[in-house]
């Protein structure tokens, strides 16, 4: 009788599964976890479907099974999604389904964990052994550690009294990754729109069925407290919830603002958290046992036993976009996995990304809106500072009405942001005798200076080398000048103007821990700070009580290059970053330093005339043919040889199949024409909305000359980054 044969999908950048022979006596089914043999290697994989009819011929070198692996398998849901987002984005099935399986290799036997408990008295007292008795006078067990530092006292001081038997060692319970959310742990207090928005997305949940939202809210109106409440209901009706968020590892505050709801903190899913707490989040997932998890768009991937809701805040976020590997939009991927499981989907933001505010207006969303803040706190008034009249004097950055303010603020004992979404000191840095400028060896880019670190410093590549006293190319001393400012010298002409300020400077550059970063906050949150200086980390939907200015310092920056979405990320970054004033306690103002006063994003923000610039930038696209009324995909060619690059770029565009549906542009250097010492040609293809894009691009590429030798070819549907 012939041996039964799976196909399993290995983590691999392939498109295809392998056939495996299944051992006697071993119960496969498709969405089993296994371990098998890849070449050398051994590799987990999933089995994905029988294979009734294999290879006679391939019968005796086909490789056996080496061990299913005792996890939950991955529901037909999953499997669905992982297929479906490898055929959207030419990504390799393989690949896809890896990122399903990052539990890593601490899924296994749970280490167990040491506690001591009181049933004796000792030998010889002492003072410090009285203590340790007073603490475990309760009968609980404790672990050692934890009852030498609630006594106060070392580790073999409670070592000493288990060796004459007053004290018995046992094991203890694993902790629970995370408890038992509590929906009904306190309700809170809602305004009359919040509680209709609430009750809306309550319902969504007891319907059920595929469903997507736009819980569409001015910043402070109360979003979060809003798709809570689909959460307690979800929770309730004893389902999972995924709340995706831009930016998890930095969000103390809102796992605090969910533990004040539910009485517990949710799972987080990122990638600062241990190996082993990964591993054990993900075995929780996939049993049921935890309830809700908060994580960054990986966590779209894990292997949900009964996924009920998806929540995705900051939904414009352009960190949602996974910039290598698999490219997707995370956004999106979270309405077809909603759509997949036919549940419901909310998307969240107070400045909705065009693709979302035009899936709103064509009632492919529901919209939710809650035009108001909470409480009813006013939206900050925005003021142009018109730096062609009243820019500040030369080699300051701040004008003399915007310091004018921070200065009334600090007297009033209030906070002000000042915001310039540039890192390190100083964008560019020159020898003022001949004029040489710091690039970097590897990429198309100037080297950023850091002060603090005393580095120059590629953000493209992480090349950095020691700032050198002379000059490379004339050999003077000295003789460096920093062109334009970066946050770090921002905060230098910070100290000079106001010296007697508390000043932070928030920058993702300077983090040094997750954790670091979260008590930061907190000072800030608790007004330990007076003045801070931020890049876009500060716009992550923090809430500071106590903040009332926001300066942004240099408006324009992101007007400047060429980018389709420039507009669009320019005035959602400033929108969002203006809405930290005035959340709490009186009335927010914010100030934009502007060459351009007159320019679309600069005037929609002063007047807060949002539907004006969403109307206009709308018209702009559709009568483009820029996303979402058609599709874009970017194919990027890189070689060491900048020759062979740009001509197997040709060769790929030569082959491109002829359709009056589809346009190939290019090819053409990118923007950024080298990285880590790679030269980068592109291409850019548009079609429809309607059109199958990706069919056209598996056609094309299947049929186009492979690349050879050390070129790469990177397929990008629907790129959000134009360099």
């Amino acid at each position: 009788m012939p041996r039964r044969v799976v196909d399993v999908l290995v983590p691999v950048a392939l498109d295809h599964a392998y056939s495996y022979r299944v051992p006697d006596g071993v119960e496969l089914a498709p969405g089993d976890v296994v371990a098998v043999q890849l070449g050398s290697r051994e590799v987990m994989g999933v089995v994905w479907a029988d294979n009734p009819n294999p290879n006679p011929r391939l019968d005796n070198r086909l490789k056996e099974i080496s061990l299913k692996v005792e996890v939950p398998p991955l529901r037909d849901e999953l499997r669905s999604f992982v297929d479906w987002i490898a055929d959207y984005t030419l990504g390799a099935r393989g690949m896809v389904m890896r990122m399903c399986l990052r539990m890593g290799e601490n899924l296994g036997t749970e280490r167990v964990r040491i506690g001591v408990r009181l049933v004796g008295q000792p030998k010889r007292m002492t003072t410090a052994r009285a203590r340790v008795l007073a603490v475990l006078a309760d009968g609980l067990l404790r672990h050692k550690r934890e009852a030498a530092e609630e006594a106060g006292v070392s580790v073999g001081v409670i070592d000493g009294l288990v060796d004459d038997g007053t004290l018995a060692v046992e094991a203890m319970a694993a902790e629970p990754i995370a408890r038992p959310p509590d929906p009904d742990y306190s309700q809170p207090e809602l305004s009359d729109g919040q509680r209709a928005a609430g009750d809306a997305l309550r319902h969504s949940v007891i319907d059920g069925g595929f469903s997507a939202t736009l819980l569409d809210g001015v910043t402070g109106s109360g979003k979060t407290e809003v798709y809570f409440e689909g959460v307690a209901e979800n929770i309730r009706r004893g389902r999972q919830s995924l709340i995706l968020m831009p930016e998890i590892a930095l969000t103390g505050q809102f796992l605090d603002r969910f533990a004040k709801r539910f009485g517990v903190r949710p799972a987080e899913w990122h990638s600062e958290v241990a190996p082993r707490k990964r591993a054990r989040t993900w075995a929780g997932v996939a049993s049921g046992e935890i309830s809700v998890v908060a994580g960054a768009r990986s966590a779209l991937f894990l292997p949900y036993a009964n996924l009920g809701l998806i929540i995705v805040d900051e939904e414009h976020d352009g960190a949602y976009k996974q910039g290598d590997g698999v490219h997707y939009h995370a956004r999106d991927m979270a309405v077809v996995r909603a759509r997949i499981n036919r549940i419901p989907v909310v998307l969240s933001s107070a400045t909705p990304s065009v693709e979302s505010e035009v899936n709103a207006r064509r009632g492919r969303y529901r919209r939710l809106a809650l035009p108001e803040r909470f409480g009813g706190q006013h939206l900050p008034l925005i003021s142009a500072i018109d730096l062609t009249k009243e820019g500040p004097s030369r080699g300051r950055f701040i004008a003399p009405r915007l310091a004018t303010a921070v200065q009334q603020a600090l007297e009033k004992k209030e906070q002000a942001l000042l915001f310039l979404n540039r890192r390190g000191y100083a964008p560019l840095t020159l020898c003022r005798t001949c004029g040489h400028r710091f690039g970097c060896p590897n990429c198309d880019a100037w080297l950023v200076e850091h002060r603090f670190r005393q580095r120059l410093v590629c953000h493209h590549c992480g090349y950095s080398v020691h700032a050198p006293k002379n000059c490379p190319h004339c050999d003077a001393v000295d003789s460096f000048v920093a062109c334009g400012p970066g946050v770090e010298r921002l905060e230098e002409e910070v100290h000079s103007l106001f010296p007697d300020a508390r000043v932070m400077i928030l920058s993702s550059d300077l983090i040094v821990s997750i954790e670091k970063m979260r008590e930061e906050l907190t000072e800030i949150a608790e007004g330990r700070v007076d003045i801070i200086v931020g890049t876009q980390l500060v716009a992550k939907g923090h809430n500071f009580p106590k903040l009332n200015l926001v300066g942004i310092v240099d408006a324009d920056l992101g007007l400047a290059n060429g980018d389709p979405r420039a507009a669009e990320r320019t005035y959602q970054l400033l929108n969002q970053v203006a809405g930290r004033a005035g959340r709490e306690e009186g009335r927010g103002i914010g100030f934009l330093q502007t060459h351009q006063p007159q320019h679309p994003v600069m005037r929609a923000l002063i007047s807060q005339d949002r539907e004006a610039f969403y109307s206009a930038e709308i018209e702009a696209r559709e009568r483009q043919g820029y996303p979402p009324f058609g599709r874009l995909a970017a194919l990027v060619i890189s070689g060491g040889d900048k020759h062979s690059t740009e001509s197997y770029a040709k060769q790929l565009a030569a082959a491109a199949p002829f359709t009056e549906e589809v346009r190939v542009l290019g090819p053409a250097e990118a923007p950024l024409a080298v990285v880590r010492g790679r030269h980068r040609f592109r291409l850019l293809v548009k079609s429809a909305r309607a059109y199958d894009l990706s069919h056209y691009l598996r056609q094309w590429l299947a049929s186009a000359p492979k690349p050879k030798g050390k070129l790469a070819l990177e397929v990008d549907v629907d790129p959000q980054s134009f360099l």
